[in-house]
């Protein structure tokens, strides 16, 4: 995985927080730069408080692209999907991360924090970032997404 020094944008809600921690120090250590959106620890927050701040910087274009997670990912995913340019997919095995970054350009992973380990958390960050947009047919498809938002 390369990192080009790229800084990623990570935030989750309290079921999140220890898979989030989890996953900043082992991006790190591959050389990312993170902006971390919160939450800071495992008392309960509401997470469209963390993710409205995040999305709408990715939405903004100051940061890339982005890791999120809650309990189930659900609520975390409708929230950052609300921004025009904020493709974010929710991912649970490895094959759907493929196809979010080749056939849907997705600049958001999201995470189901309480059903997925920290290992293949890991795992679905590792191929999101290593996975290149296919771009052709697929090209007019994401264009189409937020054409008339």
């Amino acid at each position: 995985m390369n990192s080009n020094s790229e800084i990623i944008a990570i935030g989750s809600d309290h079921a999140g927080y220890s898979m989030k921690e989890f996953l900043i120090s082992q991006l790190v250590r591959l050389g990312f730069k993170i902006h971390d959106y919160g939450t800071d620890s495992d008392v309960p927050v509401d997470y469209p408080d963390v993710i409205h701040p995040l999305a709408g910087d990715i939405n903004e274009g100051k940061v890339k692209r982005g890791i999120i997670l809650c309990g189930s990912g659900n609520g975390a995913a409708i929230v950052a999907n609300k921004y025009k340019n904020v493709r974010a997919a929710y991912c649970w095995n490895r094959e759907i991360v493929k196809l979010a970054r080749k056939h849907n350009d997705a600049n958001v992973i999201v995470l189901p924090a309480r059903f997925i380990t920290n290992k293949e958390a890991l795992k679905f960050v590792e191929t999101f970032f290593e996975t290149m947009f296919e771009g052709g047919r697929h090209q007019r498809r994401v264009e189409k997404i937020s054409a008339n938002l």
